[in-house]
């Protein structure tokens, strides 16, 4: 890459559940860097398997806290070594995987503060945490706290008004009260709680830095609508948790420069500014440019999601989130997110395909749409959406009797339909209504999986060139925060994605395909109420 000092370039990390990768734009849009450390095969030492540690319960997931410090050394170390100009780097901001929180002691500020080139990161920094096994994303192991605290609040309709969703296992406000109730020695020594968005920038800046709006509506704590805390949801969590948490900030906001070891040891700047950092579906969106009602993007990776831009929120008691916009502050995003996605995905293939995904799609492509009428639910992790906690898989003919297997051919669509339809079931009764689709994720690439997601939802779906649409959007987040800060307000951000490449048309509906989907969405929701009276 050419170090043209005209240029600045600006910097997107995005932490998800199994990698810390880097994504560095110009300021015309284009990608000019990329680089990433996997936490199973270059951390070995943190024993984690995808990028995390799982209870004996089969409900408590977390990840070493101190594997992220270690992991930003490690990025920031190849970069250097790949001569990537670090500094040319205008602004930093980026993506954490959403609901993971990180628990600070009394005194680790003063560390913070205080690091110095002598010393890596993760030599600093180990003694900084009260807890050091972050839950993350995938725990479901607070299911008593939702419970406790949707009485306190009124009910998980009031709930959802309040925070935009009810009381999920996984977010923040629930493992919180579980801390509290089970580990109050920690809780009491926590200084301070972040999201693994706010972790990751108060590392790069030496001083706590403010969770954004848009990851702060994940957690059951922020009222979306005036984008504070709630006084209700707090008080029902833990005492003195406002200030264990900070005040939240809107995500286009400067949280300050970087700090003098990053300058020193790694050659960035003094003046990079570092850009409040999101979520990884806040970037997501906007790495995938939605911004009008209608439309959506599916990301299909260990979690599958489906999400989009929204005017009004339309809060569920029963499904769904309501985030803050990321990139406008006056609007929403709607989510719905499943735990069974890729995993799952390759779970099927490797039973019923040979672990080939030339046969999966042999498989896809010789079946017919609708699968004759055979429907089945693959819960291979507690699921989110619907909440069903028993693991399994059920499969339905096309009469609605259980049924003990399907011939591979029929297995390998069954898992793909099941998920896309009720990506629409779910989708649509929150307020996302498709009027195109932009997919993402690893399975993006499959273009037999695209041809059913088209043809479920009945409109076209696109591919972005870039595949990695988080820290691809924590890019253009930095350059559109810089922009902000450069003319002391905020400035639209449709106005910075002029230069953004075209999106790829990938595939289209077929009217008849759409029509037999339609036309199993009632029987869907019907055997999945069953599931969820049941059980699995």
């Amino acid at each position: 890459m050419k170090n043209r000092k005209h240029l600045n370039y600006f910097f997107g990390l995005d932490s998800s559940t199994q990698s810390l990768k880097a994504t560095i734009i110009d300021s015309q849009l284009k990608v000019v860097a990329e680089c990433s450390v996997n936490f199973d095969s270059d951390l070995p030492k943190y024993n984690t398997t995808g990028g995390v540690h799982r209870g004996k319960d089969g409900l408590t997931v977390t990840a070493p806290a101190l594997m992220w410090v270690e992991a930003l050394d490690l990025l920031l170390k190849r970069m250097k070594k790949k001569h990537i100009p670090l500094n040319r780097i205008a602004a930093i901001t980026g993506s954490g995987q959403q609901h993971g929180s990180v628990w600070f002691k009394k005194g680790a500020r003063q560390a913070l503060r205080h690091l110095t080139d002598g010393m890596t990161l993760s030599e600093q920094l180990k003694h900084i945490f009260s807890v050091k096994d972050s839950p993350v994303w995938m725990d479901s192991s607070t299911t008593k706290q939702c419970k406790q605290r949707e009485k306190a609040m009124g009910g998980p309709q009031a709930v959802a008004d309040i925070t935009g969703s009810r009381a999920y296992e996984r977010f923040t406000g629930n493992q919180i009260a579980k801390m509290y109730q089970k580990n109050r020695t920690g809780y009491n020594c926590t200084e301070r709680i972040a999201l693994v968005s706010s972790f990751i920038p108060t590392l790069l800046t030496g001083d706590y830095v403010p969770i954004d709006v848009s990851d702060g509506s994940g957690m059951n704590l922020m009222d979306i609508s005036s984008r504070k805390w709630s006084k209700k949801a707090l008080d029902c969590t833990a005492p003195g948790l406002s200030a264990k948490l900070g005040k939240p900030e809107l995500s286009h906001k400067v949280a300050g420069n970087i700090h003098s070891y990053f300058v020193e040891r790694y050659g960035f700047d003094a003046d990079c500014l570092i850009i409040v950092f999101s979520g990884d579906n806040p970037n997501s969106l906007a790495g995938l440019r939605l911004q009008r009602p209608g439309d959506l993007a599916v990301s299909l990776g260990t979690s599958d999601t489906v999400f989009g831009f929204l005017s009004k929120p339309v809060p569920s008691a029963s499904e769904g989130h309501i985030f803050v916009n990321p990139v406008d502050p006056k609007a929403y995003m709607a989510l719905v997110c499943y735990k069974n996605g890729s995993l799952t995905r390759e779970h099927v293939r490797d039973d019923s395909a040979d672990g080939s995904w030339e046969k999966f799609n042999k498989y896809l492509k010789r079946g017919k749409s609708g699968n004759s009428g055979n429907i089945g639910f693959y819960i291979n992790e507690p699921e989110i959406t619907p909440p069903i906690l028993t693991t399994g898989i059920t499969r339905y003919d096309s009469a609605g009797r259980r049924v003990k297997s399907f011939p591979p051919a029929v297995e390998v669509r069954a898992v793909v339909e099941g998920q896309f339809l009720s990506m629409r079931l779910h989708g649509e009764n929150i307020g996302l209504k498709a009027r195109n689709i932009l997919a993402t994720g690893g399975a993006s690439a499959n273009k037999g999986i695209l041809k059913i997601m088209a043809d479920v939802f009945g409109v076209p779906v696109y591919v972005a060139r870039q595949t990695s649409s988080a820290s691809l959007g924590a890019a253009y987040r930095a350059l559109h925060g810089w922009i902000c800060n450069r003319g002391g307000k905020y400035v639209p951000y449709s106005k910075i994605l002029l230069a953004a490449p075209p999106f790829k048309k990938a595939a289209v509906p077929d009217k008849k395909a759409f029509a037999i989907y339609s036309s199993m969405l009632k029987k869907y929701a019907e055997l999945e109420n069953k599931m969820m009276v049941q059980g699995a």
